[in-house]
Parts: structure tokens; sequence; C-alpha cells
């Protein structure tokens, strides 16, 4: 069992007694234990479930020693684990990253007393508002295009997120910009193939270890290579594929398995992978075969996934977004779409990038592209809407209507 997972474990205990979303940062360097620390001892040959009931114990025994104010609900600061015998770390506790790590530098191990979030039949609109607030989200692909439009919604929102990206100094000098726009620490990159296990496994297990666990995790790089079946080499096509969608399926393998653990110990608690699939997931595209395919199986992924990991709590679900016109994906003058279309002759008569824009235009009833505000909206919605999952939700301003 790896520190990541311990520390899943933890931060899933942490939010099954407050209700409320916390950051665990892993300290595996910390040799002084303070009194006051709850202590874990775990066997490393022992299952995730058997370590969540080991935690969930230990937090009992700290607890009647813990003076609990009236109304409130503590959670320890600091819990120091063993492992088969040996020290194997303090995890560090509070309710965003600044604070945990403050308790980390200060040593302050003393209890978190918080009132319990209740629940109810009205909807709480302050929450609705704040539906990312303070909790965990990772994006992949999200240092440049609409990535870092996610990126920086969900920072500006109040949540902590780890801009994932193969780009990794993109990802670097977004996560300062971020950082200084929010005054706090609200970005973290990590370097990330999404094709490959090891990278996506590495990543995870870094989130784990940085912050105690994940809340939201938004598949979103993607490439595309334009062409015709009867001209499209293999290799743009398996490149595309690795990408869009063997990339998701590696994607949900290693986040299920850390939501999974984080249940563990948080079971009412509900967490969201989101695929950011496309209008061509739903209808296809012409001379854009791979691109189409990879998205249509995403959508097969998604539905299935959801159908195996709500048993830990884990919503899969899906956005399909029309086109993000203003983007680089079809702006960018040298590699855009639009460059391409023109080139391949896509749109029978057009003669500029005008004349592709206006075709594409024309066919969505609202008269433009996609934007990020609106995919940003669906996003929201998915994560606050706890009784959906398996779906497919069309952004395209009423270009795919779904029956």
């Amino acid at each position: 069992m790896k520190n990541g997972i311990i520390s899943a474990l933890i931060r899933g205990l942490c939010i099954d007694v407050t209700g409320k979303p916390h950051i665990v940062v892993f300290n595996d360097w910390e040799l002084i234990v303070p009194k006051t620390a709850m202590k874990v001892e775990i066997n490393l040959k022992d299952s995730e479930q058997a370590a969540a009931n080991i935690i969930r114990s230990a937090y009992y025994d700290w607890k009647k020693s813990d003076p609990t104010e009236d109304g409130k609900v503590s959670v320890p600061s600091c819990v120091a684990v063993s492992a088969n015998g040996k020290h194997a770390g303090v995890c560090w506790i509070g309710e965003d990253l600044d604070c945990a790590r403050k308790c980390l530098d200060e040593k302050k191990s003393s209890h978190l007393a918080e009132i319990h979030a209740q629940d109810s039949i009205l909807i709480d609109m302050e929450k609705r508002s704040g539906v990312v607030k303070n909790r965990i989200a990772l994006v992949t692909g999200g240092a440049q295009g609409i990535g870092e439009e996610i990126t920086r919604n969900l920072a500006s929102a109040g949540a902590l997120v780890f801009i994932a990206d193969l780009n990794i100094n993109g990802a670097k000098k977004l996560a300062n910009k971020i950082n200084d726009t929010e005054k706090r620490t609200a970005a973290i990159p990590v370097e990330v193939n999404v094709s490959s296990e090891e990278s996506v496994e590495a990543m995870f297990n870094t989130v784990a270890l940085t912050a105690g666990g994940l809340d939201l995790c938004v598949s979103n790089a993607g490439v595309l290579k334009a062409g015709s079946v009867l001209e499209q080499e293999i290799s743009d096509f398996k490149f595309v594929t690795d990408i869009n969608y063997t990339g998701f399926f590696i994607i949900c393998k290693f986040a299920g398995r850390l939501l999974r653990a984080q249940n563990y110990t948080a079971p009412d608690w509900k967490t969201d992978i989101i695929q950011v699939n496309s209008k061509s997931g739903l209808e296809g595209s012409n001379k854009n075969g791979a691109y189409a395919g990879g998205k249509f199986g995403g959508l097969g992924l998604a539905a299935s996934f959801a159908m195996e990991l709500i048993e830990y709590g884990i919503k899969v679900n899906a956005v399909c977004p029309g086109n993000f016109l203003d983007g680089p994906l079809w702006s960018d003058p040298d590699k855009g779409l639009f460059v391409q279309y023109l080139k391949q002759g896509k749109v029978p008569g057009a003669k500029s990038i005008a004349d592709i824009r206006a075709f594409y235009e024309s066919k969505v009833p609202m008269k433009r592209g996609c934007t990020g505000k609106d995919l940003m909206r669906a996003i929201y919605y998915i994560v606050e809407q706890e009784y959906e999952t398996g779906q497919a939700v069309p952004v395209t301003g009423g270009q795919v209507m779904l029956h």
C-alpha cells in the first residue's frame, strides 16, 4: 500500500466526519511525532478496506481525549502513520493547501473543530455558487487551450487545481499566473503523458501525497489530425486514438483507484470523473474519423465505467461541446482546423477562412461557436447533480439535440 493511498484514506475520514473537503499533506521525512497527534498503525499487506477500518478506529481512540466544542466535530490537524512497525510519515491536515502546509511548518498538532455540513431538502444557493470551492481538481491538458480555461475557472471558483500536462513548462507558467491572481496556492503543475500508464500512475500518486486525494478529475487532453479514411496514415490514426480513447481509459483506471481508496473512509462523498468529449462523439465528423471514432468510444467507456465505479461514489460523465471556433484548435494560423479544412476542400466552395467559419456557424441554431463559459456551466452542473452518472451532456448551441 503506497503512502498516497494512506493519504486518501485519511482525507476520506476527514470528509466523512465533517462533510467538507480537506487537504492532507503527507510528509515522509518528519521524525518527531507530536503528543497530540492521531496515531495510526497499518500493515502494508492489509487491504485498503482493512486499512480504512483501522484508521476509523484510530480516530475514535484519538477523539476520546479530544475536547470537542459544543455543536462541532473534531478532526486532527496531524496524523502520525506507522507501517509494519516502522514510522512511515506524518499527515498534516487543513481546509486548504496553505493551511495544511502552515500546520506542517509550525508543527501545529491541535484539533480542528468544525460544524458538520448538514444535508437538506432545500438547495443551498450559497453552496451551489461554490460547487467546487475547497475541492481538489485535476485537469489533463490543462496548460493551454480549453484546458487552460477550465483550469482558470476552477481556480477562480475556489478549487485547488492540478495542471496536468506534457508541456510542464507551460503548466508551471500558468500555475504561477493563477497563484499570483488568486493570492493563494490555487494551482500546482504536474507532468503527465496520458498515453503512458507509468506516467499517469505517478501523477496521481503525486496528487495524493501533495493534497491527500481528489474530488474532480477532468480528462481534457486530446489531439486531432483530420484526414480522409482513404488517405490517412495509420500512424496518425493511432496517435489520435492513443490520446483521445486509450488515454481516457488510463486516466479512469488510476483516478478510479485513488477515488476508491478515499471512498472507503468517506462512503457518502461523491466524486467526479468528467471527460471533455465532443459534438463529434455524438454525430460523427466528415474526413475526421480518427477523432470522432475515439470520441464515440470515449462515451462508451464513460457509460461503462459509470456503471462500475458508482459503487465507490464515483460519477463518470462526459460533456460534448460544439466547436470552439475562437480557440487555437480552430483558429491557429498555421495548424488550426480552419486552415486544414480550407486546404482539404472540406467545405465545398469555400475560398477563405472566413468562408469556413461562416459555414460552421450556420450549422448552429444559436449562430456561434462554443465558449469556455458554456462548457464550465455544464461541468458545474455535473458536479452539483449527485443523482446522475453515465451521461453525455451536449453543449452545442442546439446543433445536436438528444432524444
